[in-house]
């Protein structure tokens, strides 16, 4: 891989980013209007039982760490589709660009515009609600790893069937995260939903992170198994979400990137 074409790709949307209405505000309205609505929903709860003051936390925790999967897919996705809008593949990959350096250049908007949006709502909820998330400590390093890694293969995972079927299923691009959310145990145990819910939430990393986040609010200690089994699980998909990509985009060369639509 040649870290200038990686570069390159990277500042193509970077410089998008930054002249773009719609993209600034997904990463800045968005999470400051969650921030609002949950906030002052759990300023209430805490107003309605003032010695659980650690609801808030948890709350506003969850909403944003919410922001780091979403960010990091909704990068990779989106900027496929602008590719695929643009018809611009066939100019990219004359450079000539590889696969994986692509692909390292999509991660790595994502992580940048991740780190952003989540320093910016931090700040928000500390200003709002004097809601610290550096209140975890240590455990926000690792929590904020896996929820990139998730992030990432839900993006690959829905850039795969993008690159297959085209634009024509773009709607995915903003609905497969939060179609997970439910499952995901952001602002609630896994325990309370019904059992076949449960199922899917086991299977997802990003539930035992917010399980591992809620233990150290509440416990101040942390299950390490729910790191291992959160990293054993983005792994896994994460291998499986590239090679699907990998084999959606020969599939696209084979029809000839200009066809894709």
């Amino acid at each position: 891989m040649k870290p200038h074409r990686i570069f390159a790709i990277f500042l193509r949307h970077i410089f998008n980013f930054r002249r773009s209405f719609d993209r600034l505000s997904d990463a800045f309205y968005w999470p400051t209007i969650d921030l609002i609505i949950w906030g002052l929903t759990s300023s209430y709860f805490v107003s309605l039982a003032p010695n659980t003051g650690k609801v808030m936390l948890a709350v506003i925790g969850g909403i944003i760490f919410w922001v780091i999967p979403w960010r990091a897919q909704y990068e990779i996705t989106v900027n496929v589709l602008v590719e695929l809008w643009d018809k611009n593949l066939t100019n990219i990959f004359v450079a000539p660009l590889k696969f994986s350096e692509w692909i390292t250049s999509l991660i790595l908007v994502g992580l940048a515009k991740a780190l952003v949006s989540v320093a910016f709502a931090a700040l928000v909820a500390y200003v709002l609600y004097k809601v610290n998330i550096f209140s975890y400590g240590f455990y926000l390093l690792p929590f904020l790893f896996l929820l990139l890694m998730f992030g990432w293969w839900v993006g690959f995972l829905v850039a795969a069937i993008l690159m297959r079927y085209g634009s024509r299923v773009q709607t995915l691009a903003w609905t497969v995260t939060w179609a997970a959310a439910p499952f995901s145990a952001i602002y609630f145990p896994v325990s309370i939903l019904p059992d076949w819910a449960q199922l899917i939430a086991r299977a997802l990393p990003s539930s035992y992170v917010f399980e591992g986040g809620r233990q150290v609010i509440f416990e101040h200690t942390l299950n390490w198994s729910y790191v291992w089994i959160s990293l054993f699980l983005n792994i896994l998909y994460l291998t499986i979400s590239i090679v699907l990509f990998r084999n959606s985009f020969k599939k696209a060369l084979e029809r000839g990137l200009q066809g894709i639509n």
